[in-house]
């Protein structure tokens, strides 16, 4: 039985109403807010006495950006995260170069191989899958022609091919790629907006590779005093470690287990390397990569107890010692020994914080990576630009 079906004008503000850009992405500055405050900006926003805060809740649980909890608290919907992220996107899309917006190509035509525009001759070791039927069999007749020794002119038949004979079809692809992004979120990160640019990157990451790099995957590494995987709902909540002490000279060995009950906000990155190698050893990808974001040399790094293997003792040190920095750049020479390729991001607002960099040097000299040296600023179109374009120069301050 056909089903009757009745069109009428859409009238009034009803739970059918089509919705607006503005209902469908997160406000500018309330995306912002909550990248620079985190959960507490999203709880203060939720207490604000004024009545108009208190309608853009509603206005954005009704738009289906944000939502209650059973406990009554506000928590971001999926919708409310992809918004941020396609913004973050767009914004640091806009500041790239001309020339890196696109894919990161390879002459190796991969799993999502195309063909393009052109031939070009074969080589050992080329796919006879991509031959190039006319193009092939014209450079067959010209030879056959060529050394016909009547002169005739005519081909020589049956025509016999040769290797110089065959032509193949161009292809262009972008290969899969493993990424992992390790955020510094030690005290100093707060700084200058450190942590806001960090974050920002991280969400318009995870939407450029879903939009444009299907093929590829991206995973977020948080480090301070210790390292932990982020999941990528959290990533717009995630803040830097609070300081917990002033003091000229730490020194501090606890055991893993018990790395709540001391200071939180120094820099592990040897924590967070070897959590990025065990979680891309998982990967099937072709190419792999690790992207360091941080504002400082290693504070921190791991060492095996007397107890044994499984046991392991979190070592606090500040002033930065040589025992931080050789177990950081041990664990980093593993991941280039299983082919990873890491870039390092170095952020640098002051003169009197460059004197770090050394360590940044060394780290890309060992695995033979690449460094760039930029302010929180810059963080976004370097980092996507290295992602794009896969540059291997140093990318100088200012």
């Amino acid at each position: 039985m056909a089903r009757k079906v009745t069109y009428s004008e859409l009238i009034g503000d009803g739970p059918g109403k089509f919705l607006s850009p503005d209902d469908l992405f997160p406000a500018k500055g309330l995306v912002d807010f909550i990248v620079e405050y985190g959960q507490e900006g999203l709880d203060a926003l939720d207490d604000h006495p004024e009545a108009q805060i208190a309608q853009l809740i509603e206005d954005m649980i009704e738009a289906g950006l944000l939502e209650r909890e059973a406990d009554g608290s506000l928590t971001m919907t999926p919708r409310m995260l992809r918004g941020m992220q396609h913004r973050s996107f767009l914004e640091i899309f806009r500041n790239l170069k001309p020339g890196v917006r696109d894919g990161h190509p390879t002459a190796d035509p991969g799993r999502a191989g195309e063909r393009s525009e052109g031939t070009k001759p074969y080589q050992f070791g080329d796919p006879l899958s991509e031959l190039a039927l006319g193009p092939t069999l014209r450079n067959t007749i010209q030879r056959t022609v060529r050394e016909n020794p009547t002169g005739t002119g005519a081909p020589k038949l049956p025509l016999k091919f040769q290797a110089d004979d065959f032509e193949l079809h161009n292809v262009e692809s972008s290969t899969d790629s493993a990424l992992c992004i390790l955020i510094d979120l030690s005290g100093s990160m707060m700084r200058y907006g450190r942590h806001i640019a960090a974050k920002r990157v991280a969400l318009g990451m995870a939407g450029m590779i879903r939009e444009k790099f299907p093929l590829d995957s991206v995973e977020f590494i948080g480090f301070a005093s210790t390292a932990e995987p982020i999941r990528e709902p959290d990533l717009p909540l995630v803040m830097p470690k609070p300081v917990t002490t002033r003091e000229w000279e730490v020194r501090v060995r606890v055991p893993l287990d018990q790395a709540d009950q001391t200071h939180p906000h120094f820099t592990n990155l040897h924590h967070a390397l070897r959590l990025a190698r065990q979680q891309l050893g998982r990967k099937g990808a072709q190419n792999k990569q690790i992207f360091i974001i941080t504002d400082g040399q290693p504070t921190a790094h791991l060492t095996t107890s007397k107890a044994g293997p499984g046991s392991e003792i979190l070592n606090l040190i500040y002033p930065p010692s040589e025992a931080s920095a050789e177990a950081t750049l041990e664990e980093a020479f593993r991941c280039s020994q299983q082919g990873i390729r890491i870039s390092s991001f170095a952020l640098i607002e002051e003169y009197y914080g460059m004197d770090w960099v050394g360590f940044v040097d060394q780290l890309t000299r060992l695995v033979r990576g690449v460094a760039f040296y930029c302010t929180a600023g810059d963080l976004g179109s370097t980092i996507m630009e290295s992602y794009l374009a896969g540059k291997r120069e140093k990318k100088p301050l200012g």
